[in-house]
Protein backbone atom coordinates (compact mmCIF):
# COMPACT_ATOMS: atom_id res chain seq x y z
CA UNK A 1 0.00 0.00 0.00
CA UNK A 2 1.43 3.37 -1.03
CA UNK A 3 1.64 5.96 1.71
CA UNK A 4 -0.12 9.26 0.85
CA UNK A 5 2.26 12.00 -0.21
CA UNK A 6 2.80 14.74 2.36
CA UNK A 7 2.86 18.10 0.59
CA UNK A 8 3.76 20.09 3.72
CA UNK A 9 5.40 18.78 6.87
CA UNK A 10 3.26 19.01 10.00
CA UNK A 11 3.90 18.82 13.71
CA UNK A 12 1.78 16.49 15.83
CA UNK A 13 1.77 17.53 19.46
CA UNK A 14 0.41 15.22 22.17
CA UNK A 15 -0.28 17.10 25.38
CA UNK A 16 -2.58 17.71 28.28
CA UNK A 17 -3.26 21.40 28.97
CA UNK A 18 -2.93 20.75 32.72
CA UNK A 19 0.37 18.85 32.39
CA UNK A 20 3.11 20.76 34.23
CA UNK A 21 5.86 19.53 31.88
CA UNK A 22 3.76 20.78 28.94
CA UNK A 23 3.72 24.22 30.59
CA UNK A 24 7.51 24.11 30.69
CA UNK A 25 7.58 22.86 27.09
CA UNK A 26 5.43 25.75 25.82
CA UNK A 27 8.44 28.05 25.28
CA UNK A 28 10.08 25.47 23.00
CA UNK A 29 6.82 25.00 21.10
CA UNK A 30 6.50 28.75 20.60
CA UNK A 31 10.05 28.87 19.21
CA UNK A 32 9.32 26.06 16.75
CA UNK A 33 6.15 27.83 15.64
CA UNK A 34 8.18 30.97 14.95
CA UNK A 35 10.89 29.15 12.98
CA UNK A 36 8.80 26.69 10.97
CA UNK A 37 5.65 27.70 9.10
CA UNK A 38 4.20 24.19 9.31
CA UNK A 39 0.70 23.30 10.49
CA UNK A 40 0.20 21.77 13.91
CA UNK A 41 -2.16 18.98 14.91
CA UNK A 42 -2.99 18.86 18.61
CA UNK A 43 -3.87 15.58 20.28
CA UNK A 44 -5.22 15.71 23.80
CA UNK A 45 -3.61 12.92 25.80
CA UNK A 46 -6.01 12.89 28.73
CA UNK A 47 -3.92 12.87 31.90
CA UNK A 48 -6.68 12.25 34.46
CA UNK A 49 -10.39 11.36 33.97
CA UNK A 50 -13.28 13.43 35.30
CA UNK A 51 -13.58 13.41 39.08
CA UNK A 52 -15.39 15.44 41.72
CA UNK A 53 -13.21 14.04 44.50
CA UNK A 54 -10.80 16.47 46.17
CA UNK A 55 -7.15 15.57 45.62
CA UNK A 56 -5.61 13.90 48.65
CA UNK A 57 -2.75 15.58 50.48
CA UNK A 58 -0.17 13.05 49.28
CA UNK A 59 -0.96 13.77 45.63
CA UNK A 60 -0.95 17.52 46.28
CA UNK A 61 2.51 17.25 47.83
CA UNK A 62 3.72 15.07 44.96
CA UNK A 63 2.59 17.57 42.34
CA UNK A 64 4.09 20.52 44.20
CA UNK A 65 7.38 18.64 44.33
CA UNK A 66 7.16 18.09 40.56
CA UNK A 67 6.54 21.83 40.06
CA UNK A 68 9.62 22.61 42.15
CA UNK A 69 11.70 20.13 40.17
CA UNK A 70 10.56 21.65 36.86
CA UNK A 71 11.36 25.14 38.13
CA UNK A 72 14.87 24.04 39.07
CA UNK A 73 15.46 22.20 35.79
CA UNK A 74 13.93 24.68 33.33
CA UNK A 75 13.36 28.01 35.08
CA UNK A 76 9.64 27.80 34.35
CA UNK A 77 7.66 29.74 37.00
CA UNK A 78 4.68 28.34 38.93
CA UNK A 79 2.16 30.08 41.17
CA UNK A 80 1.84 28.01 44.34
CA UNK A 81 -1.15 30.06 45.48
CA UNK A 82 -3.15 27.53 43.46
CA UNK A 83 -2.93 25.04 46.31
CA UNK A 84 -4.38 27.40 48.92
CA UNK A 85 -6.86 29.22 46.66
CA UNK A 86 -8.60 26.13 45.26
CA UNK A 87 -9.88 22.66 46.01
CA UNK A 88 -7.59 20.69 43.68
CA UNK A 89 -8.97 17.64 41.90
CA UNK A 90 -7.08 15.05 39.89
CA UNK A 91 -9.19 15.77 36.82
CA UNK A 92 -7.94 17.04 33.43
CA UNK A 93 -10.34 15.55 30.87
CA UNK A 94 -12.59 18.61 31.13
CA UNK A 95 -9.76 20.94 30.12
CA UNK A 96 -8.89 18.57 27.25
CA UNK A 97 -12.51 18.77 26.06
CA UNK A 98 -12.31 22.56 26.40
CA UNK A 99 -9.51 22.61 23.81
CA UNK A 100 -11.49 20.33 21.48
CA UNK A 101 -14.61 22.48 21.93
CA UNK A 102 -12.67 25.67 21.21
CA UNK A 103 -11.22 24.07 18.07
CA UNK A 104 -14.73 23.05 17.00
CA UNK A 105 -16.07 26.59 17.39
CA UNK A 106 -12.96 28.33 16.06
CA UNK A 107 -10.84 26.03 13.86
CA UNK A 108 -7.07 26.36 14.36
CA UNK A 109 -7.53 28.19 17.67
CA UNK A 110 -7.08 25.19 19.91
CA UNK A 111 -3.62 26.46 20.81
CA UNK A 112 -5.18 29.65 22.12
CA UNK A 113 -7.28 27.67 24.58
CA UNK A 114 -4.26 25.59 25.62
CA UNK A 115 -2.31 28.74 26.40
CA UNK A 116 -5.20 30.31 28.33
CA UNK A 117 -5.65 27.16 30.42
CA UNK A 118 -1.94 26.98 31.18
CA UNK A 119 -1.80 30.66 32.14
CA UNK A 120 -4.93 30.39 34.29
CA UNK A 121 -3.57 27.35 36.10
CA UNK A 122 0.13 27.98 36.51
CA UNK A 123 0.30 31.78 36.45
CA UNK A 124 -3.06 32.96 37.82
CA UNK A 125 -3.69 30.08 40.28
CA UNK A 126 -7.15 29.29 38.90
CA UNK A 127 -8.56 25.78 38.61
CA UNK A 128 -9.12 24.49 35.04
CA UNK A 129 -10.84 21.42 36.52
CA UNK A 130 -13.78 23.77 37.16
CA UNK A 131 -16.22 24.43 34.33
CA UNK A 132 -16.64 28.07 35.39
CA UNK A 133 -12.93 28.71 34.83
CA UNK A 134 -13.04 27.22 31.34
CA UNK A 135 -16.16 29.18 30.38
CA UNK A 136 -14.38 32.39 31.42
CA UNK A 137 -11.47 31.44 29.17
CA UNK A 138 -13.84 30.75 26.28
CA UNK A 139 -15.27 34.20 26.82
CA UNK A 140 -11.75 35.67 26.68
CA UNK A 141 -11.33 33.96 23.30
CA UNK A 142 -14.55 35.58 22.08
CA UNK A 143 -16.34 32.25 21.76
CA UNK A 144 -20.08 31.78 22.19
CA UNK A 145 -20.12 30.60 25.82
CA UNK A 146 -23.53 28.92 25.51
CA UNK A 147 -22.33 26.83 22.58
CA UNK A 148 -19.04 26.15 24.34
CA UNK A 149 -20.82 24.97 27.49
CA UNK A 150 -23.08 22.65 25.52
CA UNK A 151 -20.14 21.24 23.56
CA UNK A 152 -17.70 20.59 26.37
CA UNK A 153 -19.67 17.67 27.85
CA UNK A 154 -21.43 16.56 24.68
CA UNK A 155 -21.19 12.92 23.53
CA UNK A 156 -19.48 14.08 20.33
CA UNK A 157 -16.74 15.95 22.20
CA UNK A 158 -16.25 13.03 24.58
CA UNK A 159 -15.87 10.72 21.57
CA UNK A 160 -13.35 13.07 19.98
CA UNK A 161 -11.27 13.03 23.16
CA UNK A 162 -11.30 9.24 23.31
CA UNK A 163 -10.28 9.13 19.63
CA UNK A 164 -7.39 11.52 20.28
CA UNK A 165 -6.22 9.51 23.28
CA UNK A 166 -6.28 6.35 21.13
CA UNK A 167 -4.34 8.08 18.35
CA UNK A 168 -1.75 9.31 20.85
CA UNK A 169 -1.26 5.74 22.08
CA UNK A 170 -0.98 4.52 18.50
CA UNK A 171 1.85 6.99 17.95
CA UNK A 172 3.64 5.65 20.99
CA UNK A 173 3.11 8.66 23.23
CA UNK A 174 3.10 7.26 26.75
CA UNK A 175 3.56 10.62 28.44
CA UNK A 176 3.36 14.35 27.87
CA UNK A 177 4.60 16.30 26.12
CA UNK A 178 5.27 14.15 23.05
CA UNK A 179 6.09 15.77 19.74
CA UNK A 180 6.30 14.33 16.23
CA UNK A 181 6.85 15.66 12.73
CA UNK A 182 5.33 14.06 9.65
CA UNK A 183 7.27 14.58 6.42
CA UNK A 184 7.56 12.94 3.00
CA UNK A 185 9.82 10.30 4.56
CA UNK A 186 7.29 9.38 7.25
CA UNK A 187 6.55 10.10 10.89
CA UNK A 188 9.48 11.05 13.13
CA UNK A 189 9.46 11.31 16.91
CA UNK A 190 11.04 14.56 18.11
CA UNK A 191 10.50 14.06 21.83
CA UNK A 192 8.89 11.74 24.33
CA UNK A 193 8.77 14.06 27.31
CA UNK A 194 10.38 17.45 27.87
CA UNK A 195 13.23 18.35 25.49
CA UNK A 196 15.00 21.68 25.07
CA UNK A 197 14.54 23.68 21.90
CA UNK A 198 18.11 23.19 20.64
CA UNK A 199 17.74 19.41 20.53
CA UNK A 200 14.27 19.73 19.03
CA UNK A 201 15.55 21.96 16.25
CA UNK A 202 18.36 19.54 15.45
CA UNK A 203 15.87 16.68 15.24
CA UNK A 204 13.49 18.68 13.05
CA UNK A 205 16.30 19.49 10.62
CA UNK A 206 17.39 15.85 10.52
CA UNK A 207 13.83 14.74 9.80
CA UNK A 208 13.45 17.32 7.02
CA UNK A 209 16.65 16.11 5.35
CA UNK A 210 15.62 12.45 5.33
CA UNK A 211 14.46 11.01 2.03
CA UNK A 212 12.14 8.16 1.20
Amino acid sequence: MTRPKIDTPRFIYVLDPMCSWCWAFSAAVDTLKQHYAFPWTLLMGGLAPDSDEPMDKAMQQKLQAIWQHIEQQTGTPFNYDFWSNNTPRRSTYLSCRAVISAETLAPERGFDMVRLIQKAYYHDAKNPSDLDTLVQLAQQMGLDTSLFTSLINSPDTRSKLEAQISEAHRLGAQGFPSLFIETESGLHALSYGYTDVEKLTQRVEAALQRKE
